[in-house]
């Protein structure tokens, strides 16, 4: 057989037995896979390129009429409904009964889990046909990741049942997960504006199956209710009187006292503790969703091994303060959010571990953004990074390294 002329005919040759298929399901599982291919080869907006393609493949097989070709139109409608034809596509004189089915579910049951730090949320919706010929109840589990903002993955699979067994089953037997049922609008609202971010991501997650079954996964999503309330901000305020209240009351609390923190008082010392304060701050405000008090063992390696190592200048006081008030932050942001003793244990230890590896970037600098190198180049010279007047005299003065340099 020759080869494919163009993407439309690959897909036709792809889907050439689609009407032999046993159910709607399995068509749209076929349909949602092949349309991942498109997705995770998209540049950017890869959601609009899906969209776009879906239509050229509409407009370019319109006069064909294998029973094949008719029924992955009608696949690729239902999957993506918003497509340029979609509308328009019509149910083939030789296409399979179970084509009546397609895309016609109803969601059954709408649930969220994830680990009490906040790290992560799994958000998992069943659904059912209307008619048992579509297929049989499966199950929508998409994974928003809070760290780097995305959702991370989607899955497509059944039986509803037995995935929604395992889940809560995992989740009764480890105190570090909790289970709910979850809104159907706020489940919609958070999967679809983490989706929003990853479909401009340049590389996709590896792992998973978030293109293969991402056309699936939000054709099922789009079938449960919108919400027009924006989602409240319940974290503390990271400027301002609230970050002025919240230092204040870390400096009071039992765990500042437990390492030592409330007995710091040479000004050298107190320096460092606040420059420390303020970096933890600063590294909450950078993450997607800001909440200084959203800790977790993930957290603290995103802080203490990566982002303080990019995006600060630390000295020797500065380095040898820093392990211990990101442990006491730790511990209190535990008890503030009221979490488990088990979460607040597991994050310390995992902290003292770091300790040595934060030391040994700290003393190579191999993480140093040229930016922050730059900066710590100047110090190490006696010249003030705030003192435009004497980085002038810097430039002027090493003008031939630097050129030599570059």
């Amino acid at each position: 057989m020759a080869a494919p002329q163009n993407p439309y005919d690959a897909v036709l040759h792809a889907a050439r037995d689609v009407a032999k298929l046993g159910c709607a399901l399995d068509a749209e599982m076929l349909g949602t896979a092949l349309l991942g291919s498109v997705y995770s080869i998209a540049e950017h907006d890869r959601a609009a390129a899906v969209r776009e393609f879906v239509g050229g493949f509409l407009s370019a097989t319109t006069r064909r009429r294998t029973a094949s070709a008719t029924t992955i139109r009608e696949v690729f409608a239902a999957l993506v409904p918003d497509a340029d034809g979609a509308a328009e596509v019509r149910r083939g004189a030789q296409a399979p009964a179970w084509t009546a089915q397609l895309g016609r579910v109803r969601p059954t049951g709408c649930y969220a889990y994830g680990d009490v730090y906040g790290d992560q949320t799994s958000y998992l919706v069943t659904f059912a046909y209307d008619d048992e010929e579509g297929g049989p109840e499966h199950a929508v589990v998409a994974l928003v990741d809070h760290n780097i903002g995305i959702t991370k993955d989607v899955f497509v699979g059944g039986p509803a049942e037995r995935i929604l067994g395992q889940v809560r089953q995992m989740c009764l037997g480890d105190e570090l997960t909790w289970f709910r049922e979850e809104d159907p609008a706020r489940l919609r609202g958070e999967v679809h504006r983490h989706l929003e971010i990853t479909d401009e991501l340049t590389s996709l997650p590896q792992d998973g199956s978030l293109a293969t079954d991402r056309a699936l996964a939000t054709a099922r999503l789009a079938l449960l209710p919108q919400s027009t309330v924006p989602v409240p901000a319940d974290s503390p305020e990271l400027s301002g009187p609230g970050r002025e209240t919240l230092l204040r009351d870390f400096l009071k609390s039992p765990e500042a006292a437990r390492f030592g923190i409330d007995r710091i008082s040479a000004d050298d010392e107190l320096a460092s503790l606040h420059f420390c304060l303020s970096l933890l701050l600063d590294h909450a405000e950078s993450l997607p969703d800001p909440d200084p008090l959203r800790w977790s063992p993930a957290v603290a390696g995103l802080f203490l091994l990566d982002w303080v190592h990019r995006r600060a200048v630390l000295d020797m006081d500065d380095a040898a303060m820093l392990p211990r008030v990101t442990r006491a932050w730790s511990a209190y942001a535990m008890r503030k959010r009221g979490l488990p003793e088990a979460a607040a244990e597991q994050t310390d230890d995992v902290l003292e571990e770091m300790v040595p590896e934060f030391a040994r970037l700290y003393a190579t600098g191999e993480k140093r953004s040229p930016e922050t190198a730059a900066v710590a180049q100047l110090i190490s010279e006696g010249v003030d990074p705030d003192d435009p007047a004497a980085i002038d005299a810097w430039i002027e003065t090493n003008r031939n390294r630097l050129a030599d340099d570059n």
